[in-house]
């Protein structure tokens, strides 16, 4: 589980290390410091933290976790939104990089944040989600650790408004639901001279178009894939495709890539990319699937080969999927930035 968002209470969530941000002063605050505080045990901490003194921004220090489920409190000082043109991107994404510098350096496997300087010091979401998923990702792509970034609820979770508005359109434009009105007028007309419908012709063609609407690929026509069928089981069986595993790291050897760029660009960890290698019969989820495809920067059409041999399809009735193709569409690969939209529409993240 490299990076994933959840919503949560972070006093809730379970980590080798809870990330705090904190105020400069020895001091409880408000907002998520306020429930940190309160779930840790506010006496045991403000002492702690009082013996630690002042912070400056983008400094971290360490206490200990005392009542919450971890081992470590990392305390950080988030910047206060100005104008964006006073160094508060720079310093927050040091905060970012401080404490997981931090936590590397106490052994932690694993880290949760909250979004920093996001509440009472007023910085955009919107800029304080990029900043946190840069930070994060970078240091992900040369270190191993599960980092969970919590937020209270997905109302509060903003992302670009623009983003937010094609996406919604997109999916507006491409469900289902309107593409395949017109298949029901189309099968209505499929019917014997005794008024019964005529079941081959009708499953056949329907397959045909329902086919064409999931992938720009080429699809023969009804009477080519009746002379197909003649085509004995067989035969058919006699020659297998490749499987996913052997399709997968086909593509990453004639890509010229090593298995930990892509894995890290999946946001999968090792011991789960060590299974995949390991067998080549695997069968991922749908999920990691997707997210190597979007990790191997593969096009519609390849993503649906890829995905299609662990038994997947991109359905058009499906919000998620639909996502998914707007970014791939727009030859947009940042794995972070999609799952990001994936958890504003409440639907699953892409690898971890």
């Amino acid at each position: 589980m490299p990076l994933k968002i959840v919503r949560n209470d972070i006093t809730k969530v379970k980590a080798d290390a809870i990330v705090n941000s904190a105020n400069s002063n020895p001091i409880c605050g408000g907002g998520a410091e306020y429930h940190i505080y309160q779930a840790a045990g506010h006496t045991e901490l403000l002492a702690a933290r009082e013996n630690i003194g002042p912070l400056g921004v983008a400094e971290v220090a360490v206490t200990p976790a005392f009542a919450l489920d971890a081992k470590y409190i990392i305390h950080t000082v988030g910047p206060k939104w100005n104008d964006g043109k006073s160094g508060e991107s720079l310093a927050l994404e040091s905060c970012y990089r401080n404490a997981l510098e931090k936590a590397k350096e106490l052994g932690c496997e694993s880290i949760a944040f909250p979004l920093i300087s996001s509440g009472v010091f007023k910085f955009p979401k919107d800029s304080a989600l990029k900043i946190a998923l840069k930070a994060i990702g970078t240091f992900l792509q040369t270190n191993e650790m599960d980092v969970q970034l919590v937020v209270f609820d997905r109302k509060s979770f903003e992302v670009s408004e623009d983003l937010y508005s094609d996406i919604h359109a997109y999916i507006d434009d491409n469900y289902v639901q309107d593409k395949y009105d017109d298949v029901h007028d189309y099968v209505r007309q499929r019917w014997d001279e005794n008024g019964n419908i005529n079941w081959n012709t009708h499953r056949l063609e329907k397959a045909c178009y329902a086919i064409r609407e999931m992938s720009d690929a080429e699809v023969p026509e009804p009477e080519c894939l009746h002379a197909e069928a003649s085509a004995t089981l067989d035969d058919i069986l006699a020659k297998p495709g490749e499987t996913f595993c052997n399709k997968l790291f086909h593509l990453i050897h004639e890509k010229n890539l090593d298995d930990v760029d892509v894995y890290k660009k999946a946001n999968l960890d090792r011991k789960h990319f060590s299974k995949i290698r390991s067998n080549v019969d695997y069968k991922p989820t749908k999920k990691t699937a997707l997210a190597l495809a979007i990790a191997l920067h593969l096009n519609l059409d390849e993503t649906a080969d890829l995905i299609a041999r662990a038994g997947f399809a991109l359905s058009p009735s499906n919000t998620g999927d639909l996502i998914v193709k707007f970014f791939i569409e727009r030859e947009k690969y940042d794995i972070w930035e999609i799952n990001s939209m994936l958890f504003k529409f409440g639907q699953p993240s892409l690898g971890a």
